[in-house]
């Protein structure tokens, strides 16, 4: 099926924004220019019944002063960096601080808040550009991204990233959705059923940045290699949930496999998610606090959406252990993932 196209509205500096609707098999997707944003996902429960299953809000003014990054594509480097600093060829760089002491997802002028150029659409799917300039953020290097979306037959959504630079630097990309399998605005997340393909996770200091060191999962309410509840555990006194107020933590998957399925119960949907990234950040909207109502007209509370966010490990550009995030010119960054929507 052609890709739709429709006026979406204006941002403050007049760039125009629009949404571009795509559908294949069951799913039916809606994503905006701005910020590459998923403001929808239809997908069908067990008797046929289509809801969207991931927050969003109702008009772009909402997404550009109010998104906590409503399922858009996040970066230059998605997840924390320690103090918005690093070191990079014996360079020092610093990135605006916007999440207290760090750096969240690229800073507070990231990819999230960037009207992308369409660069192509074709039978159920879309490819985004956009230029980053050198310096952007206190980021070194120019760096040119395009993120496709494409729509299956059998309800998968494939995400392919591509990016090249002109100068040595550290990139981490990565989508933002808050799915709800039960319809946006229906409530709590807390009866979806998650399993993650992950023995090990990166725990967090007091200011949600990793220690450095990863742990195994068994033992604590991180685990869920087998399927579990979300509710079973968030609220225990773990001292990592005590920090995230709930699951907000990068998971080391075991990669080449399935990196996470969710169940929600009640509708019958399922999601899974492959990916080619080492980690996955799983996050139970633990600061949505009301003051954003979604286009159901329904207030979004703490833990009404969780994410999924594929992605290499926060704050690596100071964490040698753990896998580079450094892409220089010459190279190319790729990266895949995809949400396959069913039901049982």
């Amino acid at each position: 099926m052609p890709v739709s196209a429709e006026r979406f509205g204006t941002t403050p500096d007049g760039e125009e924004v629009d949404r571009y609707t795509l559908a294949a098999g069951p799913i039916r997707i809606q994503v905006l220019s701005y910020g590459g944003a998923l403001c929808a996902i239809e997908a069908p429960d067990r008797a046929g019944r289509t809801a969207n299953v991931v927050l969003g809000l109702p008009t772009l003014d909402d997404y550009v002063h109010r998104s906590p990054y409503f399922g858009c594509i996040t970066g230059r480097y998605a997840n924390r960096i320690a103090g918005g600093r690093f070191t990079l060829d014996g360079r020092s760089y610093h990135i605006p601080l916007n999440d207290g002491p760090n750096a969240l997802h690229g800073g507070g002028i990231g990819l999230d808040k960037q009207v992308w150029k369409v660069e192509e659409t074709g039978d159920a799917a879309i490819r985004l550009h956009h230029t980053s300039p050198d310096g952007d953020q206190g980021f070194p290097g120019t760096l040119a991204v395009s993120v496709s979306y494409t729509l299956g037959e059998r309800g998968d959504l494939r995400i392919d990233y591509a990016a090249t630079c002109d100068a040595p630097t550290v990139l981490n990309l990565t989508n933002h959705s808050y799915f709800n399998l039960a319809g946006e605005g229906s409530g709590d997340v807390y009866g979806h059923v998650v399993q993650i393909n992950a023995d090990g996770y990166t725990p967090v200091g007091p200011d949600l940045i990793p220690t450095g060191v990863i742990e195994p999962v068994a033992g604590t309410p991180l685990d869920f290699t087998t399927p579990t509840e979300v509710r079973a555990r968030i609220r225990d006194d773990f001292p990592q949930l005590v920090r995230g107020h709930g699951y907000d933590h990068n998971y080391v998957l075991r990669g080449a496999q399935v990196a996470a399925r969710v169940v929600e119960p009640v509708s019958g949907r399922t999601l899974s998610v492959q990916t080619t990234e080492p980690g996955m950040q799983f996050y139970t909207g633990n600061f949505l606090d009301g003051a954003l109502v979604g286009p159901a007209g329904r207030a979004y509370r703490q833990g009404d959406g969780l994410a999924l966010e594929t992605q290499h490990f926060p704050d690596s550009p100071n964490q040698p252990s753990f896998p580079s995030t450094v892409l220089r010119p010459g190279q190319e960054f790729r990266s895949t993932t995809v949400y396959t929507f069913g039901v049982e």
